[in-house]
């Protein structure tokens, strides 16, 4: 009987990930010429976002599921805070697809802010929302995570799935071990989140794994207004914003 070829991770050997470029580098140690070439793409990548995002200005960034359409609340609720955001002079940034971040995006444009999108490449490809000033697409997502919190005050979430979830906490786990300043994370909507703080409170701290200030980062809010308060209060006197001039853009360096 013919054997099938060993393969490494769990990737079948005819499998297009363990071909790809991406599914290739998780199997293990690849030769050097790959590691080389997928480094030097990685630094491609992060440079190239760096100089999209450079002029942005002051940011905050929304995320929220793609699946929630303008017949949810949840919509309205993400349209009415990217105008309140832009109003209060902030550039609105989100990963640039449908559904919740489509609406923060939105509304920041019709109330003539900066509006702004962190695209990723997926298998079933996600296709920037129409309502985008600037966009970025990403082959990474590690890379496309720092771009979304580089640039940013405050944080703020609706309702979302997994992609959402990791996005908050991997934030939080930046500000809880100093890997960046206690910026705000909002989360609005009671009625989605306040299940996962009870969670938190009666299982994860009597355990002992997190403490009463893990759970206090996360602001649980109902207004889009309140929290574009919290955020201008938090970016004024906590971070210092001055709204000051912007940087200027050099032409020897291609800007």
């Amino acid at each position: 009987m013919k054997r099938s070829p060993p393969t490494r991770r769990g990737l079948p050997a005819d499998s297009g990930e363990s071909r790809g470029g991406n599914g290739r580098f998780l199997e293990g140690p690849q030769g050097r010429g790959f590691e080389l070439r997928h480094a030097l793409r990685v630094m491609r990548e992060y440079m190239g976002g760096l100089r999209a995002l450079h002029f942005l200005g002051p940011c905050v960034t929304v995320f929220g599921s793609a699946r929630l359409g303008e017949d949810s609340p949840y919509y309205g609720l993400a349209r009415e805070l990217g105008a309140g955001l832009a109003r209060a002079g902030f550039t609105v940034l989100t990963g640039g697809g449908p559904g919740i971040m489509e609406a923060a995006n939105r509304g920041a444009q019709e109330a003539g802010g900066m509006s702004v999108g962190c695209n990723i490449e997926l298998p079933r490809e996600q296709a920037p929302n129409a309502h985008l000033d600037r966009v970025v697409t990403f082959r990474y997502f590690f890379i496309r995570k720092v771009m979304l919190v580089k640039y940013s005050y405050a944080f703020v979430a609706l309702p979302g799935g997994l992609g959402t979830f990791d996005e908050i906490f991997e934030i939080a786990t930046l500000i809880q071990t100093g890997k960046v300043q206690d910026f705000p994370i909002i989360l609005i909507g009671s009625a989605y989140w306040q299940p996962l703080l009870d969670m938190m409170t009666v299982a994860l701290l009597p355990a002992g794994t997190i403490d009463e200030a893990d759970i206090a980062r996360f602001e649980l809010v109902e207004s889009p207004a309140l929290a574009v308060e919290r955020i201008q209060e938090a970016a004024t006197r906590k971070f210092g914003l001055t709204y000051g001039p912007r940087l200027r853009r050099r032409w020897f360096l291609w800007e």
